[in-house]
């Protein structure tokens, strides 16, 4: 397996759904030898309390190994699930009438309650109710003071708190709850490097969360999750603002027309490509491996065309979760990793063209130097100094063939950076002496086994080492053999 993980250079890069099924140390660090860079923390199932845990252990290992990873924490947002059931599962046939009432009051087969009270008011007759991913399906046909009246048509077995997707339906709901605030409040306070923003439908539920975190003087990055329909009228908007997108196609498949899902997804992907946006691609990827050691030939083609569309990175949920096979879920996603990225390295796909906003267009412009530099001669790998990590963004957005590594004084930057296509981070003592950099970065890229001497690198670094938006030059350097004590 080590031999494996060298060989995948940290291209594509694995996001693992931490919970009950790897959260020992033992099954942690066995997933972190196959292939494992970030962490998330689904604030959607368990207590603050048990993530804190998981949380000191994530950090603990990385410690350990010298190698940052970054931690995600994924907010909740408005999820609206069905009430409790006495006796469960229910069976709803098709063309079977069910009342939906406001309320906390029990379910059954013909009564249901839900989380979200206003439900009641704000879907119309004629509008959809899709249950437990769309499996069970209600359309209204009458509505009242308390109730909805829905007819079936699609049957399936329900159960107590199965989520709720209102396809047609324009919520009032903030994107933020009350659960929300304290999850980023926990979120801040423990340092976290990424928190996920759900069911985003407009910029201005990234703004609001973005104004919480300036007033808490954070700079923990913004990671929007893309799964409704409203989201992709103000995609450009959205991603033109946000740190980093993912693309959550359980509930956007549920939302929009599932077949149109695929589709969706490459279109996102090329877009926030070619805006140097990192972008994540998620949900069922390895689905069968909950309870399978192998996945199904359809599940490997899926995570193989997200890293042939040149996603930053791809993630797994509850296989990591709660599933029976944690570790073997994260080889085999490294696996499909390293099979599909000596294929494009074979057949390269076409450029991207690349989009800075005019604020980034002198530090983008001297990325694409670099890039185009580390081409034309076959360098070893491309070094970035960054003191706030987006110049590293702006050459991983180029997908080179060979590794790009990220040097930054400030930890949560190196941690940051663990998410980016083909980036290495590393940590380094503040500099503010372009020579002495140039001196310093041959011995810490021969100390990590990444270079020999007579390697030729490009670096990118500025005059201002430690002024963030300083990035004015690329260097081509010769790594020079140690002197001999």
């Amino acid at each position: 397996m080590s031999d494996l993980r060298s060989r995948r250079h940290m291209r594509t890069k694995i996001i693992a759904t931490l919970g009950p099924a790897s959260s020992t140390r033992d099954r942690l660090e066995e997933m972190c030898d196959v292939g494992l860079d970030v962490c998330r923390l689904n604030f959607s199932h368990g207590e603050l309390e048990g993530h804190e845990r998981t949380l000191e252990l994530v950090r603990s290992i990385a410690a350990d190994r010298g190698s940052p990873m970054a931690v995600i924490g994924d907010l909740c947002g408005p999820k609206i699930r069905l009430g409790v059931f006495r006796d469960e599962p229910v069976e709803l046939e098709p063309g079977q009438t069910v009342r939906m009432t406001r309320g906390d009051g029990e379910c059954t087969a013909r009564h249901l309650t839900t989380s979200y009270p206003a439900l009641i008011d704000e879907v119309d007759v004629g509008q959809r109710i899709y249950i437990d991913d769309g499996l069970v399906r209600l359309v209204v046909t009458d509505r009242g003071p308390d109730e909805l009246t829905c007819q079936c048509t699609t049957g399936g077995a329900l159960s107590s708190r199965k989520g709720v997707n209102l396809p047609d339906t324009p919520l009032s709901t903030p994107t933020l709850t009350e659960k929300d605030h304290r999850d980023l409040n926990w979120a801040i306070d423990h340092d976290l490097d990424y928190v996920a923003l759900s069911f985003v439908r407009e910029p201005e539920d990234l703004y609001e969360l973005k104004r919480l975190i300036k007033a808490r003087g954070s700079s923990i990055h913004v990671i929007i999750k893309i799964e409704k329909q409203q989201a992709l009228w103000h995609l450009e908007e959205l991603v033109a603002h946000t740190d980093a997108v993912l693309v959550a196609r359980g509930d956007l498949g549920v939302e929009t027309d599932i077949w149109g899902v695929p589709l969706i997804q490459k279109d996102i992907v090329a877009h926030c490509r070619s805006v140097g946006v990192p972008v994540i691609v998620a949900t069922q990827m390895l689905q069968s491996m909950i309870e399978s050691p192998m996945p199904t030939r359809a599940e490997v083609s899926d995570v193989a065309n997200a890293i042939i569309d040149r996603s930053d990175a791809v993630m797994l949920s509850g296989e990591t979760a709660i599933g029976r096979f944690p570790v073997q879920s994260v080889d085999m996603m490294n696996r499909v990793a390293v099979s599909t990225e000596e294929y494009l390295l074979k057949h390269p796909p076409m450029e991207i063209v690349a989009n800075a906003a005019p604020k980034h267009r002198p530090t983008a412009a001297v990325a694409h130097a670099a890039v185009a530099a580390a081409k034309d001669l076959g360098a070893r790998l491309v070094a970035v100094w960054s003191a706030t990590g987006a110049t590293v963004r702006m050459v991983a957005q180029h997908r080179l063939p060979m590794p790009v590594a990220g040097l930054s004084y400030d930890p949560r930057v190196c941690r940051q950076m663990s998410l980016l296509f083909g980036v290495i981070p590393i940590r380094v003592e503040p500099m503010d002496n372009p020579a002495a950099m140039a001196v310093a970065l041959d011995g810490i890229l021969l100390d990590r086994k990444l270079v020999v001497p007579g390697d030729i690198v490009v670096v990118v670094t500025s005059t201002r080492p430690t002024a963030p938006g300083g990035t004015d030059s690329t260097v081509v350097r010769r790594i020079e053999a140690p002197p001999e004590r």
